[in-house]
């Protein structure tokens, strides 16, 4: 398994997480409140993001043998289309 961390700076954190879980809910095993959610990939993948007042933090799980690369930027690009009045979000990406 390889782990990305990421803090993204935005004031909006909770709005853009709710956004996302409910984009996904409709493919994916899903659960989230207004401060957390997690979103499970049928590729094994997991994303887990909690919201403050500042930051949104994001932690993607990937599988051995997927793309981490790809993942990241499938997050990152989904989270930019609700963040369209500030976009793109910087994401900081750490091995964690």
């Amino acid at each position: 398994m390889s782990t990305s961390v990421a803090r993204v700076p935005t004031a909006s954190a909770s709005r853009y997480l709710q956004q996302l879980a409910k984009h996904w809910s409709h493919k994916m095993t899903v659960t989230f409140s207004e401060e957390e959610g997690r979103i499970a990939f049928p590729s094994g993948s997991v994303l887990e993001m909690r919201a403050d007042s500042a930051t949104l933090d994001v932690v993607l799980t990937v599988p051995e043998g997927e793309d981490v690369s790809r993942m990241r930027e499938v997050v990152a690009s989904h989270l930019d289309r609700f963040a369209f009045r500030e976009a793109p979000l910087t994401f900081d990406w750490q091995e964690g």
